[in-house]
């Protein structure tokens, strides 16, 4: 379940006296919301004349959801979930149907659909062991929340035996809407382009510590730095020049999962003593060889940063938080070390690792050492495997809207 503030904003002033009802999206975050982009794309082949209500409960889910808006289309906040800011929200927009991603799913929510008769359906969906328990501690709550959806479409099997648990209307299990995403083009061809410049003028590889959490940014660093630091010794100089010594020498990128932590980030990197250079600040030839951390402090360029670097550490991974998506790096063909902590993607995980697309390693230090051989070998095999990987699990998105163009036609 996901929070949300309640005032609508709209994306531009309608243009029809009489438009066409809306068709809601409820995409919380950055994540859900680049899922919530193919399953868009999708129904827009199929609905040329679509009205978007696309919603959001972060900011950077709103930032990335405001690319995908056509005239017509309007971006609101998901309102709080109380009885009269939903009923609110309901009688303005007056949407033919709501779609939530992913784990979305509010009581007070939920049961204004109902009450409306307005078809409302979970997609994309997955719950985590975890999660599950959470919500079974909240029965009384969840499962009359669940059981009110007109539909859930699961990613996998055992998410939906899971969500079955809690009384959920599972009707589908169709995949991964992440899988039929494709990378910017643009994106990949510049960070391909800047990777093949460093191999020519034989500057190090890049590995990624990739959408990294709170704390996994401090593992990585007490690794980077030197040993035995002593008071004779500059320490500041001795780690910086511990990036260039490792064996075989890498360049380290370090790109934060929430674009508001990029200063903490900035700062911990300068506290163990590393020079910065900040992905904003590259000029269009690429990035500097000085030696430095990059620090990935843009938006919606994860595209470049896989195309640029050898190997990739997953962030989310190495701290108990379950992981991020994996997809994304295997579409780019970049090479990805797993933490042990994968429970919010298990099944992407599971098969991109016996793909051969990716590997799981038990923590930080381990994972160094995995994306460093990775790198000395060249991950070659692991790029190879990617295309495979991605491939074999596609389709999500064609399923997802025959499902939902058969709830809607009779309203038509």
């Amino acid at each position: 379940m996901g929070a949300g503030a309640s005032t609508p904003t709209n994306a531009e002033p309608d243009p029809e006296p009489n438009p066409a009802p809306f068709l809601w999206i409820h995409a919380v975050s950055l994540g859900e919301t680049r899922a919530a982009a193919v399953l868009i794309s999708a129904l827009r082949q199929q609905l040329p004349s679509m009205r978007l209500l696309l919603t959001h409960g972060t900011a950077t889910g709103r930032a990335e959801g405001a690319t995908l808006l056509q005239p017509g289309d309007q971006q609101a906040w998901l309102p709080w979930d109380t009885p009269g800011a939903v009923n609110r929200f309901l009688a303005h927009f007056k949407p033919r149907i709501g779609v939530l991603m992913e784990t979305e799913v509010w009581p007070n929510l939920v049961h204004a659909c109902r009450q409306r008769g307005m078809p409302l359906v979970l997609a994309n969906a997955r719950l985590s062991d975890k999660s599950l328990h959470q919500a079974q501690r909240l029965a009384w709550l969840a499962r009359p929340a669940y059981r009110a959806l007109t539909a859930v479409w699961a990613q996998t099997e055992a998410d939906a035996q899971r969500l079955r648990q809690l009384g959920a209307p599972v009707q589908g299990v169709f995949g991964n809407l992440k899988f039929d995403a494709t990378p910017n083009p643009a994106q990949l061809a510049q960070g391909r382009a800047w990777r093949a410049q460093r191999k020519q003028t034989g500057q190090p590889p890049v590995v990624m510590l990739a959408s990294s959490r709170e704390g996994e940014e401090a593992m990585l660093l007490a690794l980077l730095k030197p040993n035995r630091p002593t008071a004779h010794v500059n320490t500041a100089q001795a780690a910086i020049d511990s990036i260039a010594t490792h064996s075989p020498p890498v360049q380290w990128l370090i790109v934060p999962r929430h674009p508001q932590r990029v200063p903490e980030v900035a700062a911990l990197i300068e506290v163990h003593g590393f020079a910065i250079s900040r992905r904003s600040q590259w000029p269009d030839s690429g990035p500097p060889d000085t030696p430095s951390i990059w620090l990935g402090d843009t938006l919606g360029e994860m595209p470049l940063y896989y195309a640029l670097s050898h190997a990739a550490l997953l962030g989310g991974s190495f701290a108990p938080l379950g992981g991020q998506n994996l997809i994304e790096a295997a579409a780019c063909g970049c090479p990805v070390v797993m933490g042990p902590h994968t429970f919010n993607f298990e099944e992407a995980a599971q098969l991109a690792e016996q793909a051969g697309a990716a590997q799981r390693v038990i923590d930080m230090a381990q994972g160094v050492a995995a994306a460093l051989a990775l790198v000395a070998e060249s991950p070659t095999q692991f790029a190879q495997a990617a295309p495979p990987f991605i491939n074999a699990n596609r389709g999500a998105a064609s399923r997802t809207v025959a499902a939902l163009l058969a709830l809607i036609n009779p309203q038509v």
